[in-house]
């Protein structure tokens, strides 16, 4: 940052250094809003207008995010947005059902829609794909996020992962591999109520509910996942997240692959 500065003059290192405080004091807001239960998150359709020439803002948050500072979490108000990667390592691994307050264009919230709410106290991806459809008048768009190695329509049958998260979290409709699965140390049909990922109760989760815990043991539950593919409507990355290569773009259409 000190050689940037030098390159382009005093005025752009302050607003560098603004940018860096802003990030900074956000992520400390992200992890204390992580840990009380609450939903929250990005309302891509009111900020979609502003995202285009915010290229500063977006090029510290992506530094940041590149060197595992960040916590990071991702929703859309009232719709659902599309998660790949070419597969997933998890330990400490839970998944509960529950029905989260969900929020509306008009600001109301629903609990009408039934979700499985998957936690990993650490987890691996090979590579992310992000997309998140909008219309901004009248004509839609597509917010494609990346990270990490390109993720192909049709997942290896192995894969490295690249991304590293911790307290991991994917509340979705959907959520489903295309290649073997492998569960160790797990307990299918657990109270939820009983399910921990990272020694803390999955938020949502009621006592008799349907669970998938761990049967204990070091590191509790672990799964590994080929293909991933969900239908989410909140991705939370509430510790460090290192994402190396993160790209943002904003394109015409309704895209179906980054």
């Amino acid at each position: 940052m000190n050689h940037l500065t030098t390159r382009l003059g005093p005025s752009v290192g302050r607003v560098c250094a603004r940018g860096t405080r802003a990030v900074t004091e956000w992520n400390a807001r992200m992890l204390a809003e992580a840990s009380d239960g609450t939903r929250r998150g990005t309302r891509w359709g009111r900020g979609a207008l502003a995202l285009v020439p915010s290229a500063l803002a977006v090029g510290v948050l992506g530094t940041a995010l590149a060197q595992g500072a960040l916590a990071a979490n991702f929703s859309v108000t009232g719709q659902p947005f599309t998660l790949t990667s070419n597969g997933v390592e998890g330990s400490g691994f839970g998944a509960i059902v529950n029905t989260p307050a969900v929020g509306r264009p008009d600001g109301t919230t629903t609990t009408n829609t039934a979700m499985a709410r998957v936690g990993f106290a650490s987890a691996g991806l090979a590579g992310l794909c992000g997309i998140v459809h909008q219309t901004i008048a009248g004509v839609p768009y597509s917010l494609l996020l990346t990270g990490g190695q390109k993720v192909t329509a049709a997942p290896p049958g192995t894969f490295t992962t690249d991304i590293d998260a911790s307290n991991l979290y994917i509340q979705a409709t959907e959520l489903q591999a295309y290649g073997p699965t492998t569960l160790q140390n797990a307990v299918l049909g657990q109270s939820a109520d009983q399910v921990t990922v990272a020694g803390k109760p999955l938020t949502g989760a009621l006592p008799g509910g349907f669970g998938l815990g761990s049967a204990g043991g070091e590191g509790g539950s672990s799964i590994t996942l080929h293909g991933l593919s969900a239908t989410a409507y909140d991705a939370e990355m509430a510790g460090a997240l290192v994402l190396p290569d993160l790209k943002i773009r904003v394109v015409a259409g309704s895209a179906t692959a980054c």
